[in-house]
């Protein structure tokens, strides 16, 4: 009867980890359709240029998708971060700032285009997945060093006679403007087919080895590479939503860390860097030891466990 009841028990726990997936889903194809919702550009091979596109989004979404009603913020950013006269920087680097204060990492989690195309592509039948490798963790550091390199110091030094920077991340690595932007716009103009050279080939494979890298490893874009999430993930300590542990309900079964796609340990760190706010933890946990929110004063959060009043000598 006990062997039934467990049973029982996880396959409800199996379906409500695949609801969760499955809404989680939907909600990213929602938003990446209300984000691209220029509709026409599919059909004409133009790029929106209306009001909109002067707002950025906070997810990768190529500015020269078709359908694409906002700006990438990390593009914006490039095309202008070498000229203080341009205000439109300090509004770009106000929204990121904004953005990560108040959910960090939660967008690559449920409001990144890219981040469901990986998602999809890992869930391909392969007959070798990798969880993790020697060197993942030292190659996570590649983000940063692609953010600092391509995104910031390129652009602000290497300007034109205008003071304007070119999107050196855009033009030479990022797979995401390729899928989005470049692939649609050769299909539907004919006059750029012409125009292809070296660097639309550089991408091409870039994008190539990522499809493939993603059916093999869970989200090889977010963790190795993407200067967007690189930002994110230094507020995710400080985020106001934010992942809670309670100490005292969590039973130290290790589920949360084995659904991980990320590779991360809920219980040691809720709030890791890496954690991108997807729910499986919290999905998984057997006790509903974790939960997120606001940021509150008196949660107790990762592996911070610590009692005031006995540091201070008070009690």
């Amino acid at each position: 009867m006990d062997k039934a009841r467990r049973t029982a028990k996880g396959g409800f726990k199996k379906n409500k980890s695949k609801r969760q997936e499955g809404g989680r889903h939907l909600f990213q194809t929602a938003w990446f359709l209300l984000t691209n919702s220029f509709f026409e550009g599919f059909r004409t091979g133009k790029i929106y240029g209306g009001e909109w596109k002067k707002l950025c989004v906070p997810g990768m979404n190529c500015y020269s998708c078709p359908g694409a009603k906002g700006a990438c913020p990390i593009g914006a950013l490039q095309a202008v971060i070498g000229n203080a006269e341009h205000k439109f920087s300090f509004y770009v680097v106000g929204f990121l700032f904004f953005v990560g204060a108040l959910i960090g990492r939660f967008v690559c989690g449920w409001l990144c285009p890219f981040g469901l195309i990986q998602d999809l592509l890992h869930k391909i039948p392969f007959f070798k997945k990798i969880e993790t490798f020697r060197g993942d963790k030292v190659l996570r550091k590649l983000k940063y060093i692609i953010l600092a390199v391509f995104v910031l110091i390129l652009p602000l030094f290497v300007v034109d006679i205008l003071g304007q920077g070119s999107p050196f991340f855009c033009k030479l690595i990022c797979p995401v403007g390729m899928l989005e932007g470049g692939i649609p716009l050769v299909l539907l103009n004919k006059t750029m087919r012409s125009a292809i050279g070296f660097l639309y080939y550089w991408k091409g494979a870039i994008l190539a080895i990522t499809i493939l890298l993603s059916i093999m490893i869970y989200r090889p874009f977010c963790k190795y590479i993407c200067p967007l999430g690189a930002i994110y993930s230094l507020f995710n300590p400080v985020s106001m939503f934010r992942y809670r542990l309670d100490h005292d309900k969590c039973v130290h079964c290790g589920k949360c860390k084995k659904v991980c796609g990320m590779n991360i340990d809920p219980v040691e760190n809720c709030n890791h860097l890496e954690c991108i706010r997807c729910g499986r933890c919290k999905t998984a946990c057997p006790v509903g030891a974790i939960s997120f929110g606001a940021k509150e004063k008196t949660a107790i959060e990762g592996n911070v466990h610590l009692n005031a009043g006995e540091e201070t000598g008070l009690q």
